[in-house]
């Protein structure tokens, strides 16, 4: 009995199909499409975490106010430093402005002064030539006789040369005293000296050409003899 149940065991065991075991073709295969469905799974994972939006992290206030006042500083540097700017353009202007308006006044007073010495100069040359006219008058009445005042020509030729002389004064032209007078080689021109008991030494003792000022210049010395 024992040896036909052992017979059955072993008839048994050996209609048993046996266990295939995967050929590494399979494992292979089956390895591939493992892959391809992790790499089709990852794609619709990227997918959808490209269609969410991230959100950004809102900034906090503390971080706000300070990009504020950074903001706030930076431009207020600028606008100091273009009014820093500006305000030295302005005062460079003012000082080139200043500097022209005194160098035109300058110019205009030196102008104004070039054209009256020129006029002077001017009213100088017409005057040093009417001075020998005047000379030649008083030559003249010196030789009239005390009969002859009284003719008509004379008293005439009187009114002619006063005319002239209060023309002459008008304009500014008065003469020097000379006679008696302490001599001023500014003012007299020595041609001679004398000895005289009426002046001390150094006086002028005669005036032999009368001499006439313009305003503050000469404009013709006296021509004297002084007291030696």
């Amino acid at each position: 009995m024992e040896e036909d149940r052992i017979m059955d065991v072993q008839e048994e065991n050996l209609t048993e199909p046996a266990e295939e075991k995967p050929d590494s073709e399979d494992i292979e295969v089956s390895a591939e499409n493992e892959e391809a469905e992790t790499a089709e799974a990852e794609p619709a994972e990227a997918e959808e975490a490209d269609g969410e939006e991230p959100q950004p992290e809102e900034p906090s206030e503390e971080t706000e106010g300070g990009t504020e006042e950074e903001k706030k500083g930076f431009f207020s540097r600028k606008k100091d430093k273009e009014k820093a700017a500006l305000k030295q353009r302005v005062g460079e202007l003012e000082d080139r402005v200043m500097r022209q308006m005194a160098e035109f006044d300058n110019f205009r007073k030196r102008t104004d002064k070039e054209k009256d010495q020129m006029f002077s100069m001017g009213e100088k040359n017409v005057l040093e030539k009417l001075l020998p006219i005047i000379d030649n008058f008083e030559r003249g009445f010196d030789s009239v006789q005390p009969e002859d005042e009284e003719d008509a020509f004379v008293q005439g030729m009187r009114k002619i040369y006063a005319q002239l002389v209060k023309q002459m004064e008008d304009i500014g032209v008065t003469p020097i005293d000379a006679a008696g007078k302490e001599f001023d080689p500014n003012l007299h021109n020595a041609v001679m000296q004398v000895e005289s008991e009426e002046y001390p030494s150094g006086t002028v003792a005669q005036e032999l050409l009368k001499g006439y000022m313009f305003h503050d210049t000469v404009l013709r010395h006296s021509m004297v003899s002084v007291v030696s």
